[in-house]
C-alpha cells in the first residue's frame, strides 16, 4: 500500500525569512543556507569562554567565530569575554545578559574526565548555571562547553561544536525576535 507522507512543518525562521521578502530556502533552521544569512546581519552575540583546557577553547572559539560571520555577524558586533573555568561562565553570562546588549551569548569551554568526581560536578554545576541564567534573563545561550572523556575527543570535536553553537546563538536569536514580533506563531 501507499505510505502516507507527513506534512512538512514551517520551521520559524522560515516564516520570519520569507515574510522578510525572502525567497525559499531547501534548508531549516536558519543557519544552514545562505538565504538565510542576512538574519543574522545586525545581531549582537556574546561569548563567554574559559580560559581552561585553552587550547580547545580557542578552537571552539574559531569554529564559533567563523560561523558567527558566514551567518552575517559583524566582528564589531561580537564581544568576547573570558572566565578562569567552566563553573564561571555563568556569572559572567549572567552579568552580559542583564547588560541588555546582546541578542544572545554563547558558553565555549571544555571539561575533560579525570580520575575523580570532578568532572561530573564542573559539567553538570556549569550547565545547570547556563541553563538557569538563559531562563531568568530571556537571553538565549549556546552551550558550547564540551564534555569528553580525553583530549583527544575534545580536540576532534572542538571546531564543530564550536561551529553549531555560533549558529544555535543565532537561530535563537532570531527565533526570540521574531516570537516578541508574534508573527510567527500564527503564521501558516
Amino acid at each position: 500500500g501507499r505510505k502516507a507522507r507527513a506534512a512538512r512543518v514551517e520551521h520559524p525562521l522560515e516564516v520570519l525569512h520569507r515574510q522578510q521578502g525572502g525567497g525559499a530556502s531547501a534548508e531549516v533552521h536558519g543557519v544552514k543556507g545562505d538565504g538565510f544569512a542576512p538574519l543574522a546581519r545586525g545581531l549582537r552575540v556574546g561569548i563567554a569562554m574559559s580560559r581552561f583546557n585553552i587550547d580547545v577553547s580557542e578552537g571552539l572559539l574559531g569554529g564559533c567565530t567563523a560561523e558567527l560571520k558566514r551567518l552575517g555577524v559583524r566582528s564589531d558586533d561580537m564581544q568576547i569575554v573570558t572566565a578562569p573555568g567552566a563553573l564561571e561562565l555563568p556569572l559572567v553570562l549572567q552579568t552580559m545578559a542583564q547588560s541588555e546588549r546582546f541578542d544572545a551569548l554563547v558558553a565555549l569551554g571544555c571539561v575533560i574526565r579525570g580520575e575523580t568526581y570532578h568532572f561530573e560536578i564542573v559539567s553538570n554545576e556549569s550547565a545547570r548555571g547556563i541553563t538557569d541564567v538563559q531562563l531568568a534573563t530571556g537571553v538565549p545561550i549556546a552551550n558550547g562547553v564540551l564534555t569528553t572523556e580525553d583530549d583527544d575527543q575534545a580536540l576532534a570535536r572542538m571546531v564543530q561544536k564550536g561551529m553549531e553553537a555560533g549558529q544555535a546563538a543565532v537561530e535563537m536569536a532570531n527565533l526570540q525576535r521574531a516570537a516578541k514580533q508574534r508573527n510567527i506563531w500564527s503564521a501558516a
